[in-house]
């Protein structure tokens, strides 16, 4: 019997084997933006995406894929469906709990590496040092775990974490949602934001 979040799981991380071959065939899904996988997010699970912001489908966090699934409802999806929305950052809080939550009960090391990267990156959306550090130190044990071969995909992810955390050690906020969020910029913002790698 299929699991209700495996089609999910199956659009998120493909049919490929290792980290490396994930990641090249869904890299441009995670962190391209397009308006065709937006779309389709919205099509295939929207519906999903609602339950999960309004508090439901906590019975899937009871086994450590049905909780991955509702990490990436919570937390990655709506980035997408709610593209430049403040809705887009309407799952944060719950995502971040329910993290918190499954890390506890050790279903992180129960998944594949590879989907280790969505769990933790809720860690690196947040706009709190103390959890940007989480982050970091996530990002840095899951990649010295990995065999030297395969280490390059999470030493980018560890990259993108420690650039996180230093923007929220220096504004204690990513000044890139502020226009979304309707957040008055400071000066010192404005001139960060005008340089290249300011916008994730």
């Amino acid at each position: 019997m299929t699991e209700p979040w495996q089609p999910l799981l199956d659009w998120w991380f493909g049919s490929a084997e290792t980290p490396d071959d994930i990641a090249a065939d869904k890299g441009k899904l995670w962190f391209g933006k397009r308006d065709s996988q937006d779309l389709e997010a919205q099509t295939r699970f929207g519906d999903w995406v609602e339950q999960a912001l309004a508090g439901g489908l906590t019975e899937w966090a009871q086994r450590p894929e049905g909780w991955l699934a509702l990490v990436l409802l919570l937390d990655q999806l709506p980035r997408m469906i709610f593209r430049e929305n403040p809705k887009s950052f309407a799952g944060d809080l719950r995502a971040q709990a329910l993290v918190a939550q499954g890390i506890a009960a050790d279903f992180d090391r129960q998944l594949q590496p590879i989907q280790r990267v969505f769990i933790y990156l809720v860690f690196e959306h947040c706009e709190n040092l103390a959890v940007q550090n989480e982050a970091v130190s996530r990002f840095l044990d899951l990649t010295q775990q990995q065999p030297e071969a395969q280490r390059a995909v999470f030493a980018d992810n560890l990259d993108y974490a420690e650039r996180h955390q230093k923007i929220i050690a220096r504004f204690g906020r990513f000044p890139h949602r502020n226009k979304v969020l309707g957040r008055a910029s400071t000066a010192e913002e404005i001139e960060f934001l005008s340089k290249p790698g300011s916008r994730f």
